[in-house]
């Protein structure tokens, strides 16, 4: 299913990743006026060690926006897409389809990590689970086109999904979608992994 999130290398930043550059300047900032308020030094000598103060701390700023980026950038793998939807099957044949639905279900589970997560669907088009988008689960998506430029090219992603996983078992699917922080539609894959002995898959994809 398609996520709405960004790339490893060439996404726009994420809402978290801006949101906690802006959290680490803001602090540093106060720390600086709360260090020019109480020890503030006079004359040249005073004024040069404020300002090897100030380089300092923007030397500092420069790290920890460089740490935040590097840590936010980081993207999901084919081989973790891979990984993870072929562990989510094992589950369904572990523990049972409502233990696994579950669990995939879960925001803050271990079926969603960087930016991208794994959601369950069966060969009938009926979305079983889907922890970022709750509100399609139960509903039938066979029909849901991609977010092609032009609607009369736009690709039924759930046919091409259950396509694959009743003809091979398992392989990549190309289609287009939309990132919320780039209104411009966007080339993504998803692996889809046939649960072993049933007619459902598992699913999970990354932007290209």
């Amino acid at each position: 299913m398609p996520s709405e999130g960004g790339t490893a290398t060439s996404r726009p930043n994420t809402k978290k990743e801006v949101s906690t550059r802006r959290y680490c300047k803001k602090r540093i900032e106060e720390e600086m006026d709360r260090r020019e308020a109480t020890h503030r030094p006079s004359g040249a000598k005073g004024e040069k060690l404020m300002m090897k103060k100030s380089v300092m701390a923007l030397v500092a700023l420069g790290v920890v926006l460089v740490f935040a980026g590097s840590v936010f950038a980081a993207g999901a793998t084919k081989e973790e897409c891979i990984a993870k939807t072929k562990e989510a099957a094992a589950m369904v044949n572990a523990k049972g389809l409502d233990a696994a639905v579950a669990e995939i279900n879960k925001k803050d589970g271990k079926f969603v990590w960087k930016d991208s997560y794994v959601f369950l669907v069966d060969f009938d088009g009926k979305m079983l689970a889907h922890p970022m988008s709750p509100a399609l689960i139960g509903k039938n998506v066979i029909d849901m086109g991609d977010k092609s430029e032009d609607p009369a090219k736009a690709t039924k992603l759930f046919k091409e999904f259950s396509g694959v996983a009743k003809s091979k078992g398992e392989g990549w699917v190309g289609y287009m979608w939309k990132n919320p922080d780039d209104p411009k539609p966007r080339k993504k894959i998803s692996y889809i992994f046939r649960v072993p002995g049933k007619d459902v898959y598992a699913g999970a994809g990354i932007w290209e």
